[in-house]
């Protein structure tokens, strides 16, 4: 087994790369990302290998526990609320503004959620630029995380500095998590690379409209919003003013009500359950009964 066709690797055993080689399936957790892995940028080496076994190689999301993440039962949030009646949704983001010490909260001022690692793979050093500029923007911006300590000096300054903006819990709080997704009105994932992720998905089960990068999960679950049809808003170059770019337009949109409700209504629609997911790993497992079968 230790030839370039087996485990071996640069002089070393690679368990990884044999296992790619002998499945019989290979899954990954988004379509994207089954493609991504097949580059050099992503592939950490192993690319050839899974470009080799392409026609096997499949991307299938991760699900989301609707039982956990609804916001018309979920009972760690001040209200709950659904599609047809989204008054909940304004009382969410009143409690939240004043848990995070707004003692009179502007409720038609935008509210951008950051749960996530304080991490550059999550897209934190795009953050780090664009920080100042967000500072002059009409919005409050609320963040939920730990991480990296360069990070987490970054939103303890801002918070000090603008603490009627940057509303920050250096933390992990699950409960403020549910909150921040209830609450806020856009929610922001700017990552480098993300294999699945699953906060876009809560997102748009809460009606908060996710603004994220188009790579991995980001980009097969979250499609642009055209007036009508769409779930966010995506920036494609890995650039501080791309980042910035998707934001403003996020917050061009919230100025419109009408469409805003649309958008909210267009993400609270999907199903991003287990039950479809599951049937994926079931049609790959059926698939391979049908082989052995004729094997045998």
């Amino acid at each position: 087994m230790f030839t370039i066709d087996g485990l071996e690797y640069y002089g070393n055993v690679n368990l990884l790369k044999g296992g790619i080689l002998s499945s019989d399936f290979i899954s990954t957790v988004s379509r994207k990302y089954a493609s991504e892995i097949q580059t050099e940028e992503f592939g950490c080496g192993l690319e050839g290998v899974l470009r080799r076994r392409g026609d096997r190689l499949y991307g299938i999301l991760n699900g989301v526990d609707y039982e956990a993440w609804n916001p018309a039962t979920d009972k760690l949030i001040a209200a709950n609320y659904t599609p047809q009646d989204l008054r909940g949704k304004t009382t969410c983001k009143k409690a939240l503004l004043e848990r995070m010490g707004i003692t009179v909260p502007v409720l038609d001022r935008p509210l951008l959620g950051i749960v996530s690692r304080f991490d550059p793979q999550k897209g934190f050093d795009l953050i780090a630029q664009v920080a100042y500029d967000l500072a002059t923007m009409d919005l409050y911006i609320v963040v939920l995380g730990t991480g990296e300590a360069e990070y987490e000096t970054l939103f303890r300054n801002l918070a000090a500095s603008y603490p009627a903006k940057f509303l920050v819990t250096v933390a992990y709080d699950d409960t403020l998590a549910h909150q921040i997704e209830a609450g806020a009105d856009m929610f922001l994932m700017p990552s480098r690379y993300e294999p699945s992720g699953l906060n876009q998905l809560y997102s748009m089960k809460y009606g908060t409209v996710p603004v994220v990068r188009g790579t991995g999960g980001l980009d097969d679950t979250v499609q642009n919003f055209d007036g009508q049809s769409g779930t966010g808003f995506k920036f494609a170059p890995y650039s501080a003013d791309s980042l910035l770019d998707a934001i403003r337009q996020a917050v061009n949109c919230y100025r419109l009500p009408a469409a805003w409700l649309h958008l909210m209504q267009n993400c609270m629609a999907k199903d991003f359950s287990w039950d479809s997911s599951a049937s994926e790993y079931g049609k790959i497992y059926e698939a391979l009964h049908r082989e052995k079968a004729k094997v045998h």
